[in-house]
């Protein structure tokens, strides 16, 4: 950081689009701009010789796109990263790369600031006084983005779900359920891969093909040979696996 602010790239291929992101960050006093490109070689280049906080990245560019800079510079080594385009097609995989945050274009100002506020108050939180410090690591160090919300595909649109709103999740097929209410919303991914992106003491794995929100559960019913049914707040049962009996009783135990 310089003098306390945020050491920031802007990478976007139209020139207009770029003006407008510096005067938008010009207008604060926390962010000092240290450079801008107009494709992915180029950003490449930058984000290893100017080893900025944090960079404003669009994903359509030539030659290279956003996500192509992000897999060239590492997940390990990448500063932080808010993506900033037209394509709202493109946010599931952005979150995946633990983006901080996915602003759409036309770019709105209150929008753009809390964007900015929440990816400085990571930094922060994570940096220890380190310029350039890696994405990955900060997100360990604070708690990670995605443990907070998942990002869901829903025909043309994507949503932006609050994990504690989950009430619980299912194998099916290639994909996860997730059982919102009385919506249903399925997601590309596997049980291990959800798994690892819930929070460990609100959301426990009870079979092969189902973990549950805790603060669902409203009631446990002993069942065959050792397992358990879980009965949820809105009356939904679901059955223990063998593998998990432990981790039910170690939860009716606490």
């Amino acid at each position: 950081m310089t003098g306390g602010r945020v050491r920031t790239l802007v990478v976007d291929d139209e020139p207009v689009a770029r003006a407008h992101l510096r005067a938008l960050l010009e207008d604060r006093g926390d962010i000092a701009v240290v450079g801008e490109c107009g494709d992915g070689r180029t950003a490449i280049d930058r984000i290893r010789a100017l080893s900025p906080d944090l960079v404003l990245l669009d994903v359509q560019m030539p030659e290279l796109d956003g996500f192509g800079v992000v897999r060239a510079i590492g997940p390990d080594r990448m500063p932080a990263v808010v993506f900033v385009t037209a394509h709202d097609q493109h946010a599931v995989e952005a979150f995946e790369v633990h983006a901080l945050d996915y602003v759409l274009k036309p770019v709105h100002r209150s929008r753009f600031n809390g964007a900015i506020d929440r990816a400085i108050e990571l930094i922060r939180s994570g940096a220890a006084g380190r310029r350039g410090r890696p994405l990955a690591d900060a997100l360990e160090r604070v708690g990670s983005v995605a443990t907070d919300r998942i990002a869901i595909r829903s025909g043309d649109r994507v949503l932006y779900l609050r994990v504690g709103d989950i009430d619980w999740i299912e194998a099916a097929d290639d994909l996860v359920r997730l059982h919102v209410g009385k919506a249903v919303h399925d997601h590309r991914a596997t049980m291990a891969q959800i798994e690892k992106r819930l929070p460990a003491p609100r959301f426990l794995r009870i079979h092969r093909s189902t973990i549950v929100n805790v603060d669902r559960i409203r009631e446990f019913q002993p069942w065959f040979q050792g397992d358990w049914i879980l009965v949820l707040a809105d009356g939904t049962r679901l059955q223990s696996g063998k593998s998990y009996r432990r981790r039910i009783r170690a939860l009716i135990d606490r």
